[in-house]
């Protein structure tokens, strides 16, 4: 008899022990704790866990969660979610941003600082002569940059008049003892291919400056283009599948009375590949995006660095004038046979003012002499910076959903598969993680997609995308396309080298070899320093100030 009473007894301890433990378990005092802990003020936590038939989205059985919770956690999840989106994606959006400014400016003050630096070259060298005519140079370099920011300058055409405007300038000073009148003028433009009066000079500079423009400009615009896909594509919209989703994911487990147990890993990424698939599919067009940014980027390093084409301009345009000068007679020789003799204008040469004779050559120009600019830094730096910025950035959008599951910002890791929210209750999660993007949505076991209706949206951006990666191929090749980018600016048309592979022939010898003319960046050396062409090539260079007498600014 003792020994039955022994088992009753046993037997009742034994279920003492289970009623408590399950008391213990529908006890919801740790789930009020996690819930102010973040910060939410529901009116009502049940003090244990109530029947959860009410409930739309967590599991309905027992559960420590009341309508109004279930609803208030469907939208914190909509903006932890986005949150989240944002503050995955503010480093790329970040560095392409600060990286655009930075090679904005510098494109800016690089054309600034040579500006100046010829304009302080040529008064302290010509004084008056040049500065009568200077507007020559000032409308070249507002073209070079109206063209940089945007405008609808074709390059190629911009150049040829700007040595055509020259060669009329100087033509009319080196035969001032003539009338030299519009018409004139426009028969010696016609003669211009033949007579070569620069030399070489202009096809050498025009090539350089065409694709080292292109480049440029192609590349501050990709950055700009990159930098505003980033940041729209980084404001998600969030479907309802997808909410219900999330708050499956990040809320349920405190309606289960368990808040301290995060997902699964591929719990999460099933989740966060539904709700992101309509971002993964901008992944392709991404890295071609990509891709081609970094081969523009090749081209500012080498043959199309416009910060070596743009610093020694100077010194190229005055071997170009000095060029004229020294075959003057001659240019003068078949211009007269060519348009005629015009009438004298009743003045003799000897007759002119001093000031409108002199001589000056400069000295050879330094690659180590580098502008000072905004960006601190030179443009080979500059990209260096950017080239490892960007091959960080592949598969940016692709890989949305693993950095999003990590331990210290989802998921439970992958300390143990068993200690984790898989959707249902604490344990293994055994769906398969699906691929990424729309079409691979299909069977995803925990968000409803529609892969029938891409988001248009994020197909807007893909198609910027597109448009941006063939601007960037063509300036690789030093062409440049009319093309409306996704600030609506112009863009020049028709301009560019021509060349379909890297032309290096142009660049490569025009970069490295010494001008005839040097320029003198230490003030004007003395008279000797020039012997004078004959008497028909006497006023040098820039001195171009009798034309202003005879026509206007054309």
């Amino acid at each position: 008899m003792s020994r039955i009473l022994q088992t009753i007894i046993c037997t009742f301890s034994v279920l003492s022990v289970a009623a408590r433990a399950d008391f213990r378990a529908r006890n919801c005092s740790e789930v009020r704790e996690a819930c102010v802990g973040k910060g939410f003020s529901f009116t009502h936590v049940p003090l244990q866990e109530i029947p959860g038939q009410h409930l739309r989205v967590c599991p309905q059985g027992n559960t420590c969660c009341t309508q109004e919770m279930e609803d208030t956690f469907g939208q914190q999840s909509k903006q932890d979610f986005e949150n989240l989106v944002d503050e995955m994606s503010h480093e790329l959006r970040s560095i392409l941003t600060s990286r655009h400014k930075r090679f904005d400016e510098f494109f800016l003050e690089l054309l600034e600082n040579t500006e100046r630096s010829l304009n302080e070259m040529f008064v302290r060298t010509y004084g008056k002569p040049y500065m009568q005519n200077s507007e020559v140079f000032e409308n070249l370099f507002a073209e070079l940059k109206r063209y940089y920011t945007g405008g609808n300058v074709n390059l190629e055409e911009m150049l040829n008049d700007f040595w055509s405007r020259l060669l009329e300038r100087m033509f009319t000073l080196l035969n001032s003892q003539y009338v030299i009148t519009e018409d004139y003028l426009e028969c010696i433009s016609k003669y211009t291919d033949q007579l070569k009066p620069f030399g070489d000079v202009p096809r050498k500079l025009k090539a350089q400056v065409t694709r080292a423009f292109i480049a440029a400009r192609t590349f501050v615009q990709g950055l700009s283009v990159g930098k505003e896909v980033a940041q729209r594509v980084s404001k998600v919209s969030s479907t309802p599948a997808c909410i219900r989703a999330l708050t499956k994911l990040l809320y349920c487990p405190f309606c289960q009375g368990m808040p301290t147990v995060k997902p699964c890993k591929n719990y999460c990424l099933n989740v966060m590949k539904g709700c992101l698939a309509n971002q993964a599919d901008l992944d392709p067009e991404w890295n071609q995006y990509i891709d081609a940014m970094l081969l523009v980027a090749q081209r500012l390093e080498g043959p199309f660095n416009i910060e070596s084409v743009m610093e020694p301009i100077d010194v190229k345009i005055s071997e170009a004038i000095m060029n004229m000068q020294e075959n003057s007679a001659q240019v003068t020789y078949r211009v007269f046979q060519g348009c005629g003799e015009p009438k004298p204008a009743g003045m003799t040469r000897s007759a002119r003012g001093v000031s409108d004779v002199f001589n000056a050559r400069f000295r050879p120009y330094s690659p180590d002499e580098r502008p000072t600019t905004a960006a601190g830094t030179s443009l080979d730096r500059l990209v260096v910076d950017i080239k490892e910025k960007l091959k960080l950035s592949k598969k940016f959008w692709s890989n949305f959903p693993e950095a999003m599951c990590v331990e210290e910002r989802v998921t439970a890791g992958n300390a143990s598969d068993e200690e984790c929210w898989n959707g249902h209750t604490k344990g293994r999660y055994f769906p398969e993680v699906q691929k990424d993007g729309l079409t691979n949505q299909m069977n995803n076991p925990e968000v409803g997609v529609d892969i029938t209706r891409p988001d248009t949206f994020i197909r807007q951006q893909i198609m910027a995308l597109r448009v941006m990666t063939n601007k960037l191929k063509n300036a690789y090749n030093g062409n440049d396309i009319y093309f409306q980018d996704s600030s609506d600016e112009g863009s020049g048309s028709g301009s560019g080298s021509g060349c379909t592979e890297v032309c290096p022939t142009d660049m490569d010898g025009a970069a490295t070899e010494a001008p005839l003319v040097k320029a003198d960046r230490s003030g004007p050396l003395d008279d000797s320093a020039l012997l004078l062409a004959p008497s028909v090539a006497l006023p040098t260079m820039l001195a171009l100030s009798a034309l202003a007498v005879h026509r206007q600014w054309r």
